[in-house]
């Protein structure tokens, strides 16, 4: 996609699904739910505190790669005050890392870690976190057909969660869409076994709204941005974070403002600690995408 360049996307799909403006908002599941929030007349509201806007660095892994040091001074140019770290230190210690951050003016409030192999594999996640001043842990995937597996992960995370809390730490699960899709037997869902399975006094939420919003149009949801609402409210966890990512019609991932999804409503809804964009497939070119990202979360109104 290109920005300010011919008809968008979203105008091009519509189009050729042979959809006008009002069969768009309120035809297929996968439309119906999902209004584009820049051709809406809400009353002005609040907005996202700048403080609590962050970006998951696995948007620009690829520049990431080729300058990792120039690609954080671009984040923190673009206005970011807080990153989610992924995919490592890229050849640093933790505390070389935050010291280089610190000088940029950034802090690395959460991450993305996977279960640890064991206790010792803990110890230095748990170190590394605290070394670089996180608030976060987040678990960022798993995945399985099998019930025992999703319980015997659960069991694993309120282990690592302890742990965390002991050493001042936040310890989260962040969704993609397979948990809510995927039948463990007997209609049961992975979603309703970490839900149930999790201990609320110890393990919080990351829910990734494009996601959610793609776990309802999987379950046929006749609203998914509704799906996603009720999920947030209803897990018995704390939804202290978001992922902050938008859809295209096809089902896509699009940047901020360019896609389908409503983020007044979910952000009406529940108010987190961090807003954090993400686009795993820029529409141009990853900085882009974390320029275009900050500036709708800073001028979005709910």
């Amino acid at each position: 996609m290109c920005y300010g360049y011919g008809p968008s996307r979203r105008s091009l799909l519509a189009a050729g699904l042979g959809l006008g403006a009002a069969a768009v908002a309120a035809g297929s599941p996968a439309a119906a739910a999902v209004t584009n929030p820049h051709h809406q007349h809400h009353p002005r509201g609040e907005k996202v505190p700048p403080g609590k806007i962050s970006i998951q660095l696995y948007t620009l892994r690829d520049d990431l790669a080729q300058d990792y040091d120039a690609t954080l001074r671009y984040v923190a140019r673009a206005g970011y005050p807080k990153v989610e770290l992924a995919l490592g230190y890229f050849g640093r210690t933790a505390r070389q890392l935050r010291r280089f951050l610190d000088g940029l003016g950034v802090r690395a409030t959460s991450s993305h870690d996977g279960i640890s192999a064991d206790d010792a594999a803990l110890d230095t996640k748990i170190e590394n976190a605290l070394a670089l001043g996180q608030k976060y842990m987040v678990v960022p995937y798993l995945a399985s057909n099998s019930l025992d597996e999703w319980k015997g992960w659960a069991e694993r995370m309120n282990v690592e969660a302890r742990a965390a809390r002991s050493a001042g730490l936040r310890y989260g699960y962040h969704n993609h869409a397979h948990e809510f899709t995927t039948d463990l037997g007997g209609g049961v869902t992975p979603w309703d076994v970490l839900t149930s399975e999790l201990d609320p006094r110890l393990v919080h939420l990351e829910i990734d709204i494009y996601w959610a919003v793609t776990g309802g149009v999987g379950r046929g949801a006749s609203d998914p941005v509704k799906f996603a609402i009720d999920v947030i409210r209803r897990a018995p966890q704390r939804v202290l974070q978001y992922h902050v990512k938008d859809r295209h019609l096809d089902g896509d991932m699009a940047d901020l403002g360019t896609g389908t999804i409503d983020f007044r409503r979910v952000f009406r809804a529940h108010r987190v600690e961090e807003y954090i964009v993400e686009n795993d497939t820029p529409d141009v070119t990853p900085r882009q995408t974390a320029e275009v990202g900050y500036r709708y979360l800073r001028k979005l109104r709910y």
